[in-house]
């Protein structure tokens, strides 16, 4: 891998740390407008948290993976690149758990039994969130950005089903256990779909990408033409004013007149900044966010026919949903909230968790990654606690002199999803064209061509 030094050789515009989909999206945007750009990014592909990988005989999905037509920002890129959408299957059966008890029925009796009670809870998104893509438009949430989505199910609703299913399904959102989750987070979700929390749903498990989320990842970075730095793990950042360098743990260096940031809250705090980052930004990244959980892919023995089953919120996986079938079998994604209460590349383990729910099934395989574990993530999808709404958001999105930051965790839409890595994306480059002044609107002829990576399908 080629060495660079801390000299701006090439007059080096803007380096972007992460070439996930918020960086990707810089990198084009940026190169758009004329400004040299380098990506550099920690692991051997590009995607981020998203993850098109070949496991139990076909390409899976091992992070993010949802798309929906009420998502602009990708919406958006799918047309421009002409890429489709595949739906998940619709399901046929439906499990949860009641009165103490599993019960089976149709999937419509499951929805129901979350939607008598969801919509109660979720009536008032568009009273704090009027418009949901300026989330701090007014301070009406400023009243309820202490409470967290248990505090607020427990004091609508007695003991009972109705707790018990609106507490599990907002544990499957949030990924992670709801104490401290936000309310104004969940609200905020909902009035991205005009109040309605069915739709919300549908946005979050329903349609995939055609080709998976690498075809869109690939698409970018190939109209962008930015050169991307392979194993590059930012240790360090200096901004001395005119320049801002970075330091690789290995002992690299590359220089450009602007950087932006677009790692995940918890990695943040593992590098270095100089100047130091002020007290707002530290306290985010040490509070992190509540997504903690897991998503593991799961091969089931024979066809079944498509299911979606919703366990208790404190159950090590709460969450099933057929998928796929393959040569015979069954693949089916689970959720849970809590990647410390389960190993979940042990197929008994994973076995006897679906088997509170789903009756006669046979894993075979499973397949997953540890995202909390993983030094580069720290998290699964992003979901704010208590107060960052309020406390940190604006403050994560505000530069840091030559340094922008940009990421799902700091979107002001779609937040969690690939659509606010987008959004956040557009914006972050947005800011760093206005702050090194007007360029030509022409593609630089010196930009490098994309290298060849084996990690990129």
């Amino acid at each position: 891998m080629a060495q660079h030094n801390s000299a701006m050789e090439q007059d080096l515009g803007v380096v972007i740390v992460g070439a996930g989909f918020a960086g990707l999206t810089a990198a084009r945007e940026l190169a758009r407008r004329g400004l040299a750009v380098r990506l550099v990014e920690a692991r051997d592909r590009v995607g981020g948290r998203t993850w098109l990988d070949h496991r139990l005989g076909r390409d899976l999905e091992i992070g993010g993976t949802w798309v929906h037509w009420t998502q602009p920002y990708i919406w958006a890129e799918l047309k421009r690149y002409g890429i489709g959408t595949v739906a998940s299957p619709e399901p046929q059966r439906a499990f949860w758990w009641a009165d103490g008890g599993r019960r089976e029925g149709d999937p419509g009796a499951l929805l129901d039994a979350i939607g008598r009670h969801n919509g109660e809870f979720t009536k008032e998104s568009r009273t704090y969130f009027p418009e949901p893509f300026r989330p701090l438009a007014t301070d009406a949430f400023k009243g309820i950005d202490h409470i967290s989505v248990q505090d607020r199910i427990r004091e609508q609703f007695p003991a009972g089903d109705a707790r018990d299913i609106l507490e599990s399904f907002w544990t499957l959102n949030f990924n992670g256990p709801l104490e401290d989750a936000a309310l104004t987070q969940a609200l905020r979700w909902v009035a991205l779909t005009n109040g309605d929390w069915a739709v919300n749903f549908e946005a979050c498990a329903t349609y995939k990408i055609q080709g998976g989320t690498a075809a869109l990842a690939g698409a970018i970075l190939e109209d962008s033409r930015a050169v991307v730095d392979y194993g590059f793990t930012v240790a360090g950042m200096t901004d001395d004013g005119g320049s801002v360098t970075l330091r690789s743990a290995d002992g690299r260096a590359i220089s450009a007149r602007a950087a932006i940031v677009t790692v995940p809250l918890p990695v943040l705090g593992t590098i270095d900044f100089q100047p130091p980052l002020p007290p707002v930004k530290t306290e985010a990244a040490k509070r992190g966010q509540v997504s903690s959980g897991v998503k593991v892919w799961i091969r089931l023995r024979g066809e079944h026919a498509p299911f979606v089953a919703l366990g208790k919120a404190d159950w090590p996986l709460n969450f099933f949903q057929v998928e796929y079938t393959l040569d015979g079998d069954t693949i089916v994604v689970g959720f849970g909230p809590d990647a410390t209460r389960i190993d979940a590349s042990d197929a008994a383990a994973v076995q006897e968790q679906l088997a509170r729910l789903v009756p006669g099934v046979d894993v075979l395989d499973v397949a997953t990654h540890d995202w909390v574990a993983d030094p580069l993530a720290g998290e699964t999808w992003p979901m704010h606690r208590t107060g960052f709404l309020g406390n940190h958001l604006a403050a994560m999105q505000s530069g840091h002199g030559n340094v922008l930051f940009a990421g799902s965790d700091i979107a002001n839409g779609w937040g969690g999803f690939i659509d606010g890595a987008i959004e956040s994306g557009m914006e972050a480059a947005q800011a760093a064209a206005s702050l090194l002044g007007p360029r030509s609107a022409a593609r630089p002829a010196a930009q490098e061509p994309v290298p060849q990576n084996p990690a990129l399908r």
